[in-house]
């Protein structure tokens, strides 16, 4: 392990030496991120002059560099005394050019626009926007920042915990003279989360310190770190696989693949394994892993939970739309609330780049005739319509190359119709479906597959689909329905819905409504006989889940070749959300939460959606899908959707788990884990550990559970980390939520994520599972 480094007073030779030791600790990370001498990183530790933009009067000159830690970004001001700040590059989530956020645009002038760029933050941070002198300037900016980001990133589990108690370490170093007291020691641990008996810190101080100084120092601190990140429970499984000369052989590996991980493993995917993950080379030349390269394998994607090859784009994508759950946000340009918080184009970026692949547009007229989105009868604020429509051209496909679905709620006069059909038509060009597919008037919707790169709208359509082919037009405007729009906004203002229950509708806005046509739902006899496939309706929960329950199989059918969209009640103003599970046993496609709201219920969404490329579409199960199914998810009977399973979870141990009041210097988290289990009714189940006291560090439960599963193909599996309180609620620490189908049976690695769905790097559980047949 690297030295860890920095300076109270010393003579020149001891300042050499330091200095020395600064100077190869500082290249020994550069060699590992793969940039020792790159040009790019060079650029960035020089630093320049950028404007950071606030408001059109705050434009501040500022100093940005790249401190030698190669992590932390530093701004200085011209004002004496003022401290430099920071912000790490790992709190970074992306790098923008040119005026692209909103403030850029308001505070700038369009032939800044090269110059311009912005650092969007994971988390609440709000993003920066800057101007650089040239356009040169800001290119090697965004191309430095992106590349370093992106080698971060790419640094293997081992090397980021190293990093993280690095860190650890040079924070509890006070007198920052390269060596730990055993004073210091105990702040180290409370830094990293331990809670240690004085006794035993003494202890392992004591046993470290094997020059008898006092204090530990480089080799000294590198047998410590040993001892700290021990992991017994990885010892135990190496130790009864490893069967020649200590070692794991190719044959020894497979052994273990076959029976614990039960996996198809085969002598040559062992060696792939062994060339992947092992670190000592000599160990690679005799074709064997060592306790390193076994703990590398466990804590990287092939030991993930998460099934790797499921991480790709593997489901047949040639079904038509309706048999796809469809990842979707209802009122995606709110930032918070539904009653008074912003409107924003980065809610439409921030959903996006989630791979969400249906978005909701509330459309009202707004000044100067350009039409505005916003929550209509509410104090939120309002952004242009054509802003939106760029900022979803230009993130669209970024994460997804799958098709996108504009959910248009239209409140407009004709004439800003027509606008909104002008814009659509002008940004989106050819990568809007104007009409339909081929030649012919088709008879059921288009695949993902066919429509890869393209735009859908959904809203009001004046005539049936099959007028396309046919010379019968229609009036430049007639008055439609207004049932299906803005339904939240009208449930809770009963005037406002009398006097609006019709609108007029444009006519070219009418035409670019293609395969999302919405309709009322009158029932399902009713849209049996009446609805086309490419008709589709809206439902409000209560209604969704009253029919769940009530009219289940039908329900299922009428997904089968219709699409359905689920939306949150208007009384949820708070932008919380239902529980997306019941809706999907039911085959419902576009269940739109608000994205906004970092819950269990985006937690659940986000592991619905985490395989298959996390494109945005999951291929529905086949019972789903089949006109001679009478799956229920109600009332389980014989059928293929009945595969009876027993799931075994052991939790093990967790590892680094990170500390939730980093102000309050003796705050240890508690841990449990809980581990849930939801799909259909009688599947659903949640069982949790008992905590920890004072461990975050590595605390060890081996805990087993045993859940009972009936319809795998909709049961989803979620890990939950919380800190025990008994005086109040147990605090959020980490979560991680996929597809029971998607789980890899053995000694499994679950990283964890942020209530926000952001990984958390040192972070991890350690489990073993099994998912076996039942009679």
């Amino acid at each position: 392990m690297s030295c860890f480094c920095l300076r109270p007073k010393r003579t020149i030779s001891q300042e050499k030496i330091f200095e020395e030791h600064k100077k190869k600790d500082t290249q020994e990370y550069r060699k590992r991120l793969g940039l020792k001498d790159d040009d790019d990183l060079q650029f960035l530790l020089a630093g320049t002059n950028l404007i950071k933009i606030r408001s059109k009067s705050w434009q501040k000159n500022r100093y940005f560099s790249l401190m030698e830690d190669c992590r932390t970004i530093s701004y200085s001001s011209k004002k004496l005394f003022k401290k430099d700040q920071t912000f790490l590059i790992d709190d970074i989530e992306s790098v923008r050019k040119g005026r692209q956020t909103e403030g850029l645009k308001k505070y700038t002038d369009p032939t800044q626009d090269e110059m311009c760029f912005s650092i969007m933050f994971k988390g609440h941070n709000k993003n920066l926007d800057f101007m650089a002198d040239s356009k040169e300037e800001a290119d090697q900016w965004v191309t430095s920042l992106q590349k370093l980001i992106k080698h971060i990133d790419n640094l293997s589990k081992k090397q980021t915990r190293e990093h993280w108690l690095i860190n650890c370490l040079q924070k509890a170093d006070k007198n920052k003279d390269n060596k730990l007291t055993l004073k210091e020691l105990k702040h180290f641990l409370r830094q990293a989360n331990i809670e240690m008996d004085d006794t035993y810190a003494e202890e392992i101080f004591k046993k470290c310190d094997t020059s008898n100084s006092g204090t530990l120092e480089d080799l000294e601190i590198e047998e410590f770190y040993n001892q700290l990140t021990k992991r017994e429970e990885v010892d135990v499984i190496y130790a009864k696989y490893a069967e020649t000369q200590g070692e794991m052989s190719a044959t020894d590996l497979l052994n273990f693949l076959l029976n614990e991980q039960r996996e198809q493993a085969t002598v040559e995917s062992a060696l792939k394994l062994i060339e992947k993950y092992e670190l000592d080379e000599a160990a690679k030349q005799k074709k064997h892993m060592t306790k390193d390269g076994f703990t590398m394998y466990l804590t990287h994607e092939d030991g993930s939970v998460f099934n790797p090859a499921h991480s790709l784009v593997y489901q047949d994508m040639s079904q038509p739309l309706n048999h796809y759950f469809i990842s979707s946000s209802h009122n995606t340009y709110l930032m918070e609330d539904q009653l008074k918080g912003p409107s924003s184009t980065e809610g439409y970026v921030k959903a996006l780049m989630k791979s969400c692949r249906c978005v909701e547009l509330d459309c009202w007229d707004g000044p100067n005739g350009e039409p505005v989105i916003y929550h209509g009868y509410t104090l939120t604020s309002k952004v242009l319509f054509k802003d939106v429509i760029r900022a979803i051209k230009d993130y669209a496909f970024k994460t997804s190359q799958y098709p996108v679905i504009l959910s248009l709620e239209n409140h407009c006069t004709v004439e800003q119709q027509r606008l909104m059909a002008h814009h659509l038509i002008d940004i989106l060009g050819s990568a809007l479906v104007t009409k339909p597919l081929g030649d012919t008037m088709p008879t059921n919707l288009p695949s993902p597959e066919e429509l890869k790169g393209k735009f859908l709208v959904k809203g009001k359509r004046l005539n049936k689909l099959d007028a396309v082919f046919s010379d019968n037009s229609t009036a430049d405007e007639e008055v439609v329905s207004e049932e299906d729009e803005a339904a939240d906004c009208k449930e809770n203002d009963q005037k406002v819905k009398s006097k609006k229950s019709k609108i007029k509708l444009a006519k070219e806005l009418s035409d670019i409504v293609i395969y999302c046509k919405s309709v009322h739902f009158s029932g399902f006899e009713h849209s049996k006989d009446n609805q086309s496939f490419y008709e589709m309706s809206s439902l409000k929960e209560s209604k969704a889940f009253q029919l769940a329950e009530t009219s289940a199989t039908a329900f299922i059918h009428h997904n089968m070749d219709k699409l359905t969209r689920i939306y949150p009640a208007g009384s949820r103003t708070d932008s919380s959300n239902y529980n997306p599970v019941p809706m999907w046993n039911v085959g419902c496609q576009i269940v739109a939460l608000n994205f906004q709201t970092h819950a269990k219920e985006m937690h659940l969404n986000q592991g619905r959606f985490r395989p298959n490329g996390f494109c945005g579409y999951i291929l529905k199960p086949e019972f789903q899908r089949s006109p001679s199914s009478q799956f229920n998810p109600q009332s389980l009977t014989n059928g293929p959707w009945l595969q009876k399973k027993t799931l075994h979870v052991m939790v093990i141990s967790a590892q680094q788990l990170p500390k939730l009041n980093k102000d309050k210097e003796k705050s240890i988290v508690d841990p449990l884990v809980i581990v849930e289990i939801q799909g259909v009714a009688e599947d659903n189940a949640k069982k949790m550990t008992h905590h920890i006291e004072n461990n975050g560090f590595n605390p060890m439960w081996n805990e087993k559970f045993e859940f009972p599963i009936n319809v795998p193909e909709l049961a989803l599996l979620q890990f939950t980390v919380e800190d025990h309180d008994s005086a109040s609620y147990n605090d959020h620490i980490g979560q991680f939520c996929l597809p029971l189908t998607s789980v890899q049976n053995g000694y499994r690695q679950v990283p964890l994520l942020t209530k926000r769905g952001v990984i958390i790097p040192s972070a991890g559980l350690f489990v073993h599972i099994m998912l076996l047949d039942r009679q």
